[in-house]
């Protein structure tokens, strides 16, 4: 099945769509300040607390460091995703596992990752990670594939989940912005279970 990553969960009944979309993964914005989705780390733990242990949390960070990572394996996250920078030796010392996030201006970077064990996925984002904008698809084309599952992200939609992945043969897709309430606050129940019901109808072929 494909697989599903709603990102930039901020309150408490977000868990119940998330819930009952049976999604695969929630995301949550630790120690990015500038980004209106982040949420402090005791907050992150009240809110999965609520979470069935079907759905593995992820603590999204850019370019974190040493301190910010052992408060993330603290705090009991599923997985860390990574983007911005971070040196091998960081790397090495990361307990969870991690997901990659690149965007079309660092995929030079790719090989890196792809050879390090501790890295069990990965997410293509667009040049400014958490715009919403989509990026040009064909750009992941010719990467190498591995066991390594290989998510989407860059103005995803409803409306274009299930093309974004036909057109690329991606594992599945990480959205934000575009299950979000038109206001920009808060996850809609409504867009995401309209997100899982176009991308469970590839699954059903």
């Amino acid at each position: 099945m494909k697989q599903i990553k709603i990102c930039g969960i901020t309150q408490e009944q977000e868990t119940d769509y998330l819930t009952e979309a049976g999604v695969d993964y929630a995301g949550f914005v630790q120690f990015v300040p500038k980004s209106k989705r982040n949420i402090n780390t005791e907050q992150a733990v009240s809110i999965m607390k609520r979470l069935p242990s079907s759905i593995q949390t992820v603590a999204v960070t850019i370019s974190p460091t040493a301190e910010q990572i052992r408060a993330i394996e603290a705090a009991g996250f599923s997985l860390i995703q990574i983007h911005g920078t971070i040196s091998d030796r960081l790397l090495d010392s990361i307990s969870i596992p991690i997901i990659r996030a690149f965007n079309v201006s660092n995929l030079s970077e790719y090989d890196r990752f792809h050879k390090h064990p501790n890295v069990i996925g990965y997410i293509f984002d667009a040049q400014i990670p958490g715009s919403g904008k989509p990026f040009d698809w064909s750009l992941i084309s010719g990467l190498p594939r591995d066991d390594k599952f290989m998510l989407l992200a860059g103005g995803i939609t409803p409306d274009n989940a299930a093309e974004a992945i036909l057109a690329t043969g991606a594992d599945g897709i990480d959205i934000s912005s575009g299950v979000e309430n038109d206001n920009g606050i808060g996850k809609s129940r409504e867009k995401i279970l309209r997100l899982v019901k176009e991308i469970r109808q590839i699954d059903c072929g």
